[in-house]
């Protein structure tokens, strides 16, 4: 169901988790090349699975209950992923040659956002239909 907010969200998620990491490179190594995800098949592979968990959500949207469960596992998802990227961060700043980070290891924080904005919904969603079960 397009018109519900959660799956704006959600396919914002999905955009973001599957299309932008193909745009934004992750970081720069000392001699200026620039790592994009599909040269870390870790990286590639959690991005992937994040996108999947959305789309997956989508389209369970007659089970609000499974939603809002994956909603919290893609959440994990991309806190793992923003732990890698903030160790592969702090192992880049040792170097002698000075490494740039990219904009791509903000992609699981904008991430995180809109996962937790479309959880909220859901849950919204969910005590509304409850309140009207109470009303029958």
């Amino acid at each position: 169901m397009i018109q519900r907010i959660q799956t704006l969200y959600l396919i914002l998620a999905t955009g973001i988790s599957a299309g932008l990491i193909f745009v934004f490179h992750l970081w720069s190594n000392d001699e200026s090349v620039n790592i994009f995800a599909l040269d870390n098949y870790t990286c590639l592979c959690l991005f992937l699975g994040s996108a999947l968990l959305s789309l997956i959500s989508i389209f369970s949207f007659k089970n609000r209950k499974s939603q809002f469960v994956l909603g919290r596992l893609n959440i994990i998802l991309n806190f793992i992923l923003l732990v890698i990227f903030v160790t592969q961060s702090l192992n880049l700043s040792g170097e002698t040659n000075v490494s740039e980070n990219g904009i791509g290891m903000l992609l699981p924080i904008f991430s995180i956002v809109c996962l937790v904005l479309a959880n909220k919904a859901i849950k919204k969603d969910e005590d509304l239909v409850k309140s009207v079960d109470r009303l029958r």
